[in-house]
């Protein structure tokens, strides 16, 4: 008989709405260190974990030289922007609808431990979701499929646990997919509906909450 699919959730873009908060900050942090980069291909890494920003928006050099310090600007750069972010439309009740058809929720956030209990808060998502990871779960973010694995194993279950991914950017895809879950992905990462059906996104929705309407048709069953 078939079972409900582990259902793991990108938290940044995806549940809350902060990817062009974070692209602002790593403008200011670079330009703080007398590098400045057009805020728009700062945006089109967003996604991505920092630990590889760096070098795919400067190259080697720059993260060899400032990448350390430009990740610790971020967090300072970032930290009273978080007071800005809202819920997503529909995150909570897509948090609860997976719970209430049966499937275990696990939020798989690479975001800085205080982020994530700021995001937790926001959606008042303790009592829903099983676990959480953060940044200090992993040495590689995003598209690795080492976050994905982890947050698997915070519930007990095998990496390879049939599990279904719902994210918002190309780098969510591609780490579903590194880890051998099938993607479900909401615009709000901000990247072209023909790019995240080339990464691999089986369907793509405006809100979680969209998403949440349509569980009923969707197949996600092992």
């Amino acid at each position: 008989m078939s079972s409900p699919r582990i259902a793991v959730l990108d938290v940044d873009g995806t549940l809350v709405d902060t990817n062009y908060q974070h692209a602002l900050a790593w403008y200011r942090a670079f330009r703080s260190l007398g590098e400045t980069f057009p805020v728009w291909r700062i945006h089109r890494l967003i996604g991505m974990g920092g630990d590889q920003l760096v070098a795919a928006l400067g190259g080697d050099e720059v993260e060899e030289r400032i990448g350390e310090e430009a990740r610790e600007r971020w967090v300072t750069e970032a930290d009273p922007l978080m007071e800005e972010v809202a819920v997503l439309p529909g995150a909570r009740e897509l948090l609860l609808a997976l719970k209430e058809r049966g499937h275990r929720v696990v939020l798989a956030s690479s975001g800085k431990p205080h982020h994530v209990d700021h995001a937790l808060d926001l959606l008042d998502a303790r009592d829903i979701a099983e676990a959480w990871t953060t940044s200090e779960d992993v040495e590689s973010t995003k598209p690795a499929p080492d976050l994905l694995q982890v947050a698997l194993k915070k519930l007990g279950e095998p990496v390879d646990a049939p599990s279904i991914l719902f994210g918002d950017s190309v780098y969510d895809v591609e780490a579903g997919k590194n880890a051998g879950m099938p993607s479900i992905v909401v615009r709000s990462g901000g990247f072209g509906d023909d790019e995240l059906r080339d990464a691999g996104a089986l369907e793509i929705f405006d809100t979680p909450g969209d998403i949440a309407e349509a569980l009923d048709r969707l197949d996600l069953s092992s």
